[in-house]
């Protein structure tokens, strides 16, 4: 599929997305009163995300960048999560917000809460993620932070991406086969 927004129906717009990140952005305040927080990004679908849920957030934030994989290029995740860069610094007594664009089979959030329990010994551990397709869900995993649950569709914008393409959209969209 070339790069074509023909094919995209909107499921959120900007102004809905902005409003929910806003909205979980509260709650996260209300959690964690003012104490210093490690953001780690999952990139890069969680980019715009993470950017615009800090900016919300009323306590000190400490930034950190990953990069995971399980897709390759399709619709369907491969169930194998590749860890592409996973370089953290020491999160020992820290409070760890893991930032992901979308929860859909498990295999990825998973993996992720799994690496940093094995290791470190953080404060506190919650995630967050802006897309929960508890729908097609897998392993038994759940966000504590979601913005909106989906049905099962393939899922583009605002990070989201086809084979690396419409990232860049302002809005959440599915492709409409």
């Amino acid at each position: 599929m070339k790069y074509n927004t023909e094919n995209i129906k909107i499921l959120y717009d900007e102004v809905t997305v902005q409003e929910k990140i806003k909205s979980m952005a509260a709650e996260m305040n209300n959690f964690y009163k003012g104490e210093e927080i490690v953001a780690i990004c999952v990139l890069k679908g969680a980019v715009m995300f993470a950017a615009d849920l800090v900016k919300n957030l009323d306590m000190p934030v400490k930034m950190e960048f990953i990069r995971l994989s399980s897709y390759n290029g399709t619709t369907q995740t491969t169930g194998k999560v590749r860890a592409v860069d996973i370089t953290l610094p020491d999160l020992n007594d820290k409070n760890v917000l893991i930032i992901e664009d979308i929860v859909d089979k498990g295999y990825t959030a998973k993996f992720l809460v799994d690496f940093i329990n094995c290791n470190f010994k953080v404060k506190t551990l919650k995630f967050a993620s802006l897309l929960d397709k508890k729908i097609a869900r897998i392993i038994d995993i759940e966000p504590d932070y979601y913005g909106f649950e989906i049905d099962d569709k393939f899922i583009v914008g605002y990070g989201l991406d086809y084979d690396e393409y419409f990232r860049n959209l302002r809005y959440i969209g599915y492709i409409d086969k």
